[in-house]
């Protein structure tokens, strides 16, 4: 509050972890957040270049087309071009036409999605044909993607506009669902209290996780299991994967030690085991425990 408003100083504390729950700054958080902060603001810079180089390129082709309709209609104007002229040199432009249709098209389509849809930039994390990557590089033709082992990968843009992408880094804070199973004789009274202690747990961490979290007995399995479902919803969104799992191994965490503390468990339905014809024991190790008479 030395340098800000209250109503900025609490906004402020918000953005670094645990300063809302304990009323400061750690190193580690102010590292944290300074950490993210430096990323976006190079992935920002990377975004801008490779638009720039992919402008550029562009404004080449550009320049390419129109000196050649500004040369054809110079040469109509001063009535150098005649209609022989004109009919020998578009023959060698309609063949290049039917050889180099495919790769046109396939330049405008990629030219298309670049600058018109453009669904993502560099540095956003996406989801493309159910494999997570990150984006590495955006070119006019193609787009390089690295993987979570950061193998590259290279994308045709005209291929990109077909498919679904689904871009983490644009999508608002995200939820979060964790199912598990517990015996069906469980008392009502220790879900009750397994429920409360959960929820008491997820609400206090409110720079982790939004208020309104619920936890629901969803269905019954074979006849004797219970499956429940947390469902709460983050403060963030999935672009930085390892935050997510960082958060819920806490809540997974804590859910654990309630239902140790509390004797919830599952145990499996009884089995009849038959045992017919054993044969004789023939080994002389036995077990210390049993009694040699």
């Amino acid at each position: 509050m030395h340098f800000m408003r209250q109503e900025e100083a609490i906004k402020a504390m918000h953005l670094f972890e645990g300063g809302q729950e304990y009323n400061r700054i750690s190193k580690r958080s102010l590292k944290n957040w300074m950490v993210n902060a430096f990323r976006e603001r190079k992935a920002l810079a990377l975004t801008l270049n490779d638009t720039k180089v992919a402008v550029s390129k562009l404004n080449q082709m550009t320049n390419v087309v129109g000196g050649v309709i500004v040369f054809v209609l110079w040469l109509l104007i001063l009535g150098i071009a005649t209609t022989n002229l004109l009919v020998f040199l578009s023959s060698p432009f309609l063949v290049a036409v039917i050889v180099f249709g495919d790769t046109l098209k396939a330049v405008f389509e990629a030219i298309v999605f670049l600058f018109v849809m453009h669904p993502f930039d560099v540095g956003d994390r996406c989801e493309i044909e159910e494999v997570q990557v990150v984006v590495e590089e955006m070119n006019i033709l193609t787009t390089v993607f690295l993987r979570y082992d950061n193998l590259k990968i290279y994308y045709p843009n005209n291929v990109l506009a077909t498919i679904p992408i689904m871009n983490f880094y644009r999508s608002p804070d995200m939820g979060e669902g964790i199912d598990f199973y517990i015996h069906v004789a469980t008392p009502v009274a220790k879900l009750a209290l397994m429920k409360e202690r959960i929820l008491r747990y997820i609400n206090n961490k409110k720079e982790h996780w939004y208020p309104g979290a619920m936890i629901v007995l969803r269905d019954v399995d074979e006849t004797n299991k219970l499956k429940v479902s947390i469902w709460l919803c983050h403060t963030l969104n999935f672009q930085d994967m390892g935050m997510r799992y960082v958060r819920r191994e806490l809540v997974l965490q804590e859910m654990i030690k309630v239902l140790r503390d509390l004797d919830i468990e599952y145990r499996m339905l009884p089995l009849d085991v038959n045992v017919r014809n054993v044969p004789p024991i023939e080994s002389t190790r036995m077990p210390t425990t049993w009694n040699y008479s």
